[in-house]
């Protein structure tokens, strides 16, 4: 047999593996410092017995960077954690290691060696009574291909969820399942921001999660942070003040911790912890992004305490918390280069600042950017079309960018917050004229999706437009197009 037929042979084998070379795992070369960094993090201050499944993943990740001798020695410790483990995922989690074990020697070209790493696990299969040489259907490989994905970013966020639920499928009591499953829940609930008490389906996966394993401080902290969310806030609190106490987790417990009190308006008290955190964990994008929305909020705070026309002393440090919030905010985005949110915030920072030409090219950078999730797309058209209002005075680019952020078609806070401002603008706008055809019909598309059409025609010659002009509005938030008039039909292209 020729080397290559063999070689081919041999990577046939391998594909059949359920390990981190066979997940697709979707990293981005600019995500992968910011994913080790968080790797590395997890290893020394999450106090979780899943350890095995985080040097696995930094294995696959130090081969994506070419350190093959760091990655064999990740999945030596790897595979000494997992001799500890006496529970059912043992096997599972053993299988993993050998299959990366496998995949490695073969990118390395060690042949014999991936050889026998392959031999190990159809050992293993047949032990189980596999069907399949090389692999064995379990609820626990499900789980390990969750943990890996939910590390991988947003876009992984989906199929991490679908790996824990079909995990549960078979074993609906088991906490680590439980765990991954309300982390993931978590994690997309948070793209939407709740309008409503109550709405937020992973309040009740967390707090089943907390039943099942109830010294995770972690899971505690994300609680807190979901029922704030919710318009629970004391109980948050309680859930907050709970996991403080535990010592394990606390370099987490405290970003969590800063995040809830931030938005509780203590924000001292948020920067307290969030310096705690920084003291463990440095090279945190998340922490350092949170520290300059700390900084933000206390310029906001000096801004409403001077009916946001600060003088004097309060402008100047107005001045000065603006450029620490824009160099943490940087910060941020030099450790995790794909930090949306971030990019959003520091454009608004330049806007206080009066820099908007980089206002400016920091919104265009991010509409170019391959967003994947529309409550993205939604937050940075809404923000970019605050900035075109109350920056550059164009009501016009205001407009636009508010409907885009509507057509959506998602029921979210933002999409709300984008109705309630472009109805806001056009009610000044028709103010000033009336009888301005455009402003009545985008008036009348805000009115019928809030359900309010009857406030349209209180305005002249709004019953007159609506008998003749019906056509003018789109009423379907949904659509690709919105048919308005003239200007106004460029306000929803083609995304």
């Amino acid at each position: 047999m020729s080397k290559n037929t063999e070689e081919d042979q041999l990577k046939d084998r391998l594909e059949q593996l359920r390990c981190h070379f066979t997940w697709k795992l979707q990293i981005k070369d600019a995500e992968m410092t910011d994913l080790e960094n968080r790797v590395f993090d997890e290893i020394e201050f999450l106090d979780t017995k899943f350890n095995v499944s985080v040097h696995n993943l930094l294995a696959y990740v130090q081969h994506l960077k070419g350190q093959n001798k760091e990655a064999l020695q990740s999945l030596k410790q790897a595979e000494d954690l997992v001799q500890t483990e006496q529970d059912g995922q043992a096997h599972v989690r053993r299988l993993v290691t050998w299959g990366n074990y496998a995949w490695l020697y073969y990118h390395m070209g060690q042949l014999e060696e991936a050889q026998m790493y392959l031999d190990k696990v159809e050992s293993t299969c047949k032990e189980f009574a596999s069907p399949s040489c090389y692999t064995v259907e379990s609820p626990h490989m499900d789980c390990e291909e969750g943990w890996a994905l939910l590390k991988c970013g947003g876009k992984s966020y989906e199929r991490a969820k679908a790996c824990f639920e079909k995990a549960l499928e078979v074993d609906p009591e088991n906490p680590e399942f439980n765990t991954g499953y309300a982390i993931a829940v978590y994690r997309l609930d948070g793209f939407i921001k709740v309008p409503h008490p109550g709405e937020a389906f992973c309040l009740q996966t967390l707090k089943r999660a907390i039943t099942l394993n109830p010294e995770d401080a972690y899971m505690k902290a994300l609680l807190a942070v979901k029922l704030q969310d919710s318009g629970q806030e004391a109980e948050g609190e309680k859930y907050i003040e709970e996991a403080l106490t535990s010592m394990s987790f606390q370099t987490y417990v405290y970003r969590y911790a800063a995040k809830f009190y931030r938005r509780k308006g203590s924000v001292d008290k948020a920067l307290h912890f969030l310096k705690m955190a920084l003291e463990k964990t440095p090279s945190s994008a998340f922490v350092h992004h949170q520290v300059g929305l700390c900084y933000k909020a206390q310029m906001i705070q000096i801004k409403k305490a001077n009916n946001w026309r600060p003088r004097g002393r309060d402008e100047e440090n107005i001045h000065r918390l603006v450029q620490k919030a824009i160099c943490e905010f940087e910060k941020a985005l030099e450790l995790r280069p794909r930090f949306h949110t971030v990019y959003i915030d520091l454009a608004e920072m330049y806007a206080e600042m009066g820099h908007h030409r980089k206002a400016e090219d920091i919104f265009q950078k991010l509409l170019s950017m391959g967003i994947f999730h529309d409550h993205l797309h939604q937050d940075i058209h809404f923000r970019y079309g605050r900035f075109q209002e109350f920056h550059m005075k164009s009501e016009v680019n205001a407009v636009i960018h508010y409907l885009k952020a509507i057509n959506k078609g998602n029921s979210s806070f933002t999409s709300n917050e984008s109705l309630n401002a472009v109805e806001k603008l056009v009610l000044r706008k028709l103010r000033r004229n009336g009888a301005d055809v455009e402003s009545l019909s985008i008036l009348g598309f805000v009115c019928k999706l809030k359900g309010k059409m009857h406030e349209a025609l209180e305005w002249p010659r709004g019953r007159t437009w609506l008998t003749t002009v019906p056509t003018c509005v789109c009423y379907r938030s949904n659509t690709s197009q919105c048919l308005l008039s003239r200007k106004a039909s460029l306000i929803v292209s083609s995304q």
